[in-house]
């Protein structure tokens, strides 16, 4: 066998003898290679101080990525400082580019030239969320600020709440990407590429619509002739065709001034189109002449000097009548688009189908009519009535006892679940009512998709309809609403007293409060007087085909079954 402990034993003294070699290798050369490395090393001290050197000198303009501002666009979102806001410093607006034109002057060339914006200011609805305002204020909310007066902002637009989420710092001031825009070698907004098909499919489309209203004016005011002809004899017929004449030639003359608009004679044009108002004082003109000519008595012309005062009232009115001829094919044009064929189709409820069943032809066609309709619209059961009628109580049981799931009820919003999104529906006045404490709102948007938040296990195509219990402002503000079918119920009591004693119930059951300073007279009387205003809408407005006097619950729920059958046909 091998020994290895004697193995191990010859590998350490071997081990032991080279490293005494090399220790005496090391003490013979050390005088001799200390001068090269020390030389070495200040070669190499050297080099790195001169890679040091390069490296401060290369290293920025290599890996440094330096961003650059960018150039204006039109939608940008900007921030800008309006010194009127009472702020010493001004107040930090937040808005949107509208518009960029140049500011030129006699000594400004292409490579001064300065930049003016318009910017519409954004509604700052909170948590950093800004949103346009409504229509009817944008105009109030515009700005002009020179080009390096605003920053751009990194804003993005967040569809749920319809608005453009913003960063704030710890002052709730928005933060801007950059001080101010590039400026040097901006040349203005890009230029918009123009389709010539378009624009000569729309040019062609605009000589069709002249057209159109010149024959049409002139075709009514024959029509009008003739009937004046008939009605009031050849005098009022031949004074009403000079103001028809001069209703068509008003609608020629403005078209003179439509069509050199862009051009360079539409200053030219414009003049000349203005000529087209003193064609209703030419035909008086001509009366009067008429009148004077014809020696007419009494025509007023000595007492005032006047020629005018000689024109007669029902040679005015004809005159007139026949200038605004013009007005009567642009209404029904106009009509057209929302009449359609049929009338009837936008009467609402029970009347309309009533009109198309007086109308249709065969018994087929009457199946047609009461069957479900498919047209596109949610229907909306208003249950609506004056305070105390019981139309709350009505309207749960008919949900309580809907056993088939065809009625539903829309989600009121939560302010606490939405947040801004609800403060910007709320600023825009997009909700038709909010609760008295002002956490929930009701939306269009509620009520038209409330018929799609139904059970997923229904049928396809199953038809529903959405129930609103409903006071008399809101049911004000629902017949507003284009995009839904009505079906009104106005639910009542057949008198003022029962009314009045029905409030008096809830005074004392404490459903009523009654203010401090006031007496439970005071308040019934006050009551009292807003029913009777409840009533009167109720009455006249047309928006209810059904009536319901709720003597008895049972009996009154029944008619309003019945009537609510009517969402479905």
């Amino acid at each position: 066998m091998i020994n290895t402990h004697l193995i191990l034993s010859s590998l350490l003294a071997l081990q032991a003898s080279l490293s005494a070699a090399a220790f005496q290798f090391c003490s013979n050369n050390a005088l001799s290679s200390s001068t090269t490395t020390t030389s070495k090393m200040m070669i190499q001290r050297r080099s790195f101080v001169s890679l040091s050197s390069t490296r401060d000198d290369t290293v920025p303009a290599q890996k440094k990525n330096v961003r650059e501002p960018p150039y204006p666009k039109i939608g940008d979102i900007v921030r800008y400082v309006d010194l009127d806001g009472g702020k010493v410093d001004g107040q930090v607006l937040v808005g949107k580019i509208a518009l960029i034109q140049p500011v030129l002057t006699s000594t400004t060339s292409n490579r001064d030239k300065q930049w003016l914006l318009e910017i519409a200011e954004l509604d700052d609805v909170g948590d950093g969320y800004f949103a346009d305002y409504p229509m009817r204020d944008r105009r109030f909310k515009r700005a002009l600020r020179k080009l390096p007066e605003v920053s751009p902002v990194p804003a993005s637009y967040v569809r749920s709440s319809d608005a453009y989420k913003v960063p704030l710092d710890s002052n709730k001031v928005p933060i801007a990407n950059f001080e101010q825009y590039k400026i040097d070698g901006y040349d203005g907004p890009a230029a918009v590429v123009i389709n010539e098909e378009v624009v000569a499919s729309d040019g062609e489309r605009y000589i069709e619509l002249k057209g159109m209203l010149l024959r049409d004016a002139a075709v009514v005011g024959l029509i009008g002739t003739v009937a004046a002809q008939f009605a009031y004899g050849t005098e009022s017929a031949i004074i009403y065709a000079a103001g028809a004449t001069a209703s068509v030639l008003y609608l020629f003359f403005l078209a003179i001034k439509t069509d050199s608009l862009g051009s360079p004679d539409a200053k030219f044009g414009r003049y000349i189109s203005n000529l087209r108002f003193v064609f209703p004082f030419f035909v008086l003109a001509a009366v009067a002449a008429f009148n004077i000519l014809s020696g007419s008595e009494d025509t007023g012309l000595q007492k005032s000097g006047d020629i005018f005062s000689t024109v007669r009232k029902d040679q005015f009115a004809a005159a007139m009548i026949g200038f605004l001829t013009y007005r009567i094919p642009l209404f029904l044009r106009q009509l057209q688009p929302i009449v359609g064929d049929s009338v009837s189709e936008y009467l609402p409820g029970s009347a309309g189908l009533a009109m198309q069943l007086a109308s249709s032809e065969d018994g087929r066609a009457t199946q047609d009519l009461v069957s479900s309709p498919d047209d596109g619209l949610t229907t909306v059961l208003l249950v609506c009535g004056p305070s105390g009628t019981g139309k709350t109580t009505l309207v749960k049981k008919l949900l309580s006892d809907d056993s088939d799931d065809r009625f539903v009820q829309p989600e009121w919003m939560d302010k606490n679940m939405a947040g801004a999104q609800f403060e910007v529906m709320e600023r825009r006045g997009e909700f038709l009512k909010m609760d008295k404490t002002g956490r929930y709102g009701l939306s269009v948007d509620s009520i038209v998709n409330a018929v799609d938040m139904g059970s997923e296990n229904e049928p396809k195509g199953t038809k529903k309809a959405v129930v609103v219990d409903a006071d008399v402002e809101l049911a004000k503000e629902l017949s507003k609403v284009s995009n839904i079918r009505l079906v009104g119920v106005w639910v009542g009591l057949d008198s003022i007293e029962k009314i009045q004693e029905r409030a008096r119930a809830q005074m004392a059951s404490g459903d009523i409060v009654i203010p401090p300073g006031e007496s439970e007279d005071s308040v019934l009387r006050a009551r009292v007087k807003n029913i009777v205003k409840d009533i009167e809408y109720g009455v006249l407005s047309g928006i209810f085909e059904f009536t319901i006097l709720n003597d008895d619950i049972e009996e009154s729920l029944q008619q309003l079954k019945a009537a609510a059958e009517y969402c479905f046909k």
